[in-house]
């Protein structure tokens, strides 16, 4: 066990943990959010994705002790129901899903895409996307929530 310091959401936790335990279970299991999510475990799939200093993680992947010190931002940062980011307004607008399980990895690559590419191609969208599974197949929805968060019109 050690005794670790976390920046999650803006807000500092201290922690003691496997330095090995993947991040997920330490911000499901310790820390107490619902985002993100188990999805494979293999870090295939993007249900666990986080950012960290502003990049897309699998943190069913990723020990813990590699997080600490860095700024980590879980779905739950991003915005409020009342005020919510405008990467998650435009998907609910979209109505860019359905289940809503791979929420976390679509809108947090998504939210980091942006970050980088103002007014991502199609290419950067699918390069960023790589990997990300969505069961009910919402795709083209998903593309339209990026371009309207971007400012775009069109379609793929």
């Amino acid at each position: 066990m050690a005794n670790l310091s976390l920046r999650i959401n803006g807000k500092a936790h201290h922690i003691d943990a496997d330095p090995e335990c993947p991040l997920l279970y330490v911000l499901r299991d310790d820390i107490g959010l619902n985002n993100p999510r188990f999805g494979c475990g293999l870090g295939q799939c993007g249900a666990c994705t986080v950012l960290i200093n502003q990049t897309p993680v699998r943190s069913c992947m990723l020990p813990v002790s590699r997080a600490a010190g860095k700024d980590i931002t879980t779905l739950e940062g991003l915005g409020t129901p009342e005020h919510p980011h405008p990467v998650q307004k435009a998907f609910i607008q979209e109505q860019a899903f359905q289940c809503g399980y791979c929420l976390n990895g679509w809108v947090l690559s998504a939210k980091a895409l942006l970050n980088k590419y103002p007014h991502p191609t199609d290419e950067q969208m699918k390069t960023a996307f790589e990997g990300l599974v969505c069961r009910c197949g919402s795709h083209v929805q998903i593309a339209a929530a990026v371009r309207r968060a971007a400012g775009m019109k069109g379609s793929a």
